[in-house]
């Protein structure tokens, strides 16, 4: 399963720091509340918390729907709207992923007009092409198409000093080349995401990187990676939902065999 796409971490901004703390453990709807959406700006990054909080949890679709419309109706500029278009996709791809509705054609055609309208160059572009890399992986099956995506959205996350993009973009990166067999560009590229992500506090997001690294290492350091793994998992109340079956206990007897 795919992670989420960017975000702060706070920085000199009280508010900001409160709203990544709640995040970076999964408590997103706390985060949420924090946020009055009076502006575009609130807006968006309260629907960018309720849609991260569908992806980790297969919870909250209504809540992040509602959020999602208010951020629209706020929209006034064209990079506004193509952020929130942006979302949308996101939306639309986590239900997809998650079994609970089709919405792929929806998450194309938001993405599409996300990319029409956020400038070339702007921060924002960084996150939709790593998005745009997501779908392809997942959805449409072109890993070609998505190492390109998630190459964009790396370069642009290096050259924003975006460090937990970075987590993002070297994890899918790293997976597909483990896909390829290319074990030590799999085991360097998902380091450097667990290394960032350890760094950063992102503790909903360090679970997933134990569990990626193991699958690109040998015992018994693959073990250790994935009891490590299971703690923080257990520690957050089994979220990301998707990580258990990366985690159940090998099978016992005649199943092993």
């Amino acid at each position: 399963m795919a992670g989420a796409g960017s975000g702060t971490t706070g920085g000199d901004d009280p508010l900001q720091t409160a709203v990544w703390r709640l995040r970076s453990r999964a408590c997103w709807a706390d985060a949420a509340e924090l946020l009055r959406p009076a502006t575009a700006a609130a807006a968006l990054q309260r629907t960018a918390l309720l849609v991260e909080r569908c992806l980790y949890t297969e919870q909250g679709w209504a809540e992040a729907e509602e959020a999602l419309r208010t951020a629209e109706a706020l929209a006034d500029t064209d990079d506004e709207r193509g952020a929130a278009a942006c979302e949308r996709g996101q939306l639309a791809y986590a239900a997809t992923v998650h079994g609970v509705r089709d919405r792929a054609d929806e998450a194309r055609a938001a993405l599409g007009r996300a990319a029409a309208l956020i400038a070339p160059g702007a921060r924002e572009r960084a996150v939709l092409d790593f998005r745009r890399g997501l779908l392809a992986e997942n959805v449409t099956r072109s890993p070609q198409a998505a190492r390109a995506a998630y190459r964009r959205a790396h370069a642009a996350a290096l050259s924003q000093d975006d460090p937990l993009l970075q987590s993002f973009t070297w994890r899918h990166l790293a997976g597909l080349a483990l896909r390829e067999g290319e074990l030590a560009e799999a085991r360097d590229g998902f380091a450097e995401s667990l290394r960032l992500r350890e760094e950063l506090g992102y503790l909903v997001g360090t679970a997933p990187a134990l569990v990626s690294l193991a699958d690109a290492e040998t015992e018994p350091e693959a073990s250790r990676l994935r009891e490590e793994a299971r703690r923080l998992f257990r520690l957050l109340g089994g979220v990301p939902t998707w990580l258990a079956r990366h985690l159940a206990p090998p099978a016992t007897g005649a199943a092993t065999a």
